[in-house]
């Protein structure tokens, strides 16, 4: 896909997304990242600390976000900034398939004409609840 910055207007959707998440894929995350903290694959341990079950690690999160504007742009190296402020965590039911599920819609928030970026503002919800706020990704249109 070839995104052209005059052709982007604040306010702009970019798409939305559902994100399946299984308690298999925290533990190929947990492989991947070397995150082998209990409370995301030992729901026992999870409770015993305060927490409601199994959660997702913050960062796989934040990763499988960011993915709805890395397809739109449609080059990952076009991704300059990503930040965002982490508000609940998304748990990780224990059953046959996808234990939960993260919906993730993008918005243009900024145009930069000068830099020629763009902000993307990213809503990303679990079970109907902001999971993360200020989700904004800054990206390089050529």
């Amino acid at each position: 896909m070839s995104v052209e910055l005059n052709e982007l207007t604040v306010g702009q959707d970019i798409g939305s997304r559902a994100i399946d998440v299984s308690r298999a894929d925290l533990v190929r995350y947990a492989g991947a990242s070397g995150d082998f903290n209990p409370i995301h694959w030992n729901g026992r341990f999870a409770e015993q600390v305060g927490l409601p079950g199994v959660i997702a690690h913050g960062m796989f999160t934040m990763g499988a976000a960011v993915q709805l504007v890395t397809d739109w742009i449609g080059n990952p190296a076009a991704v300059v900034d990503y930040q965002t402020r982490f508000t609940k965590p998304v748990l990780v039911e224990d059953v046959d398939g996808p234990g939960a599920s993260i919906e993730v819609s993008g918005a243009i928030g900024a145009i930069d004409a000068d830099n020629g970026t763009a902000r993307v503002d990213l809503t990303v919800t679990a079970a109907g609840v902001k999971v993360l706020v200020k989700a904004q990704a800054v990206v390089k249109v050529w």
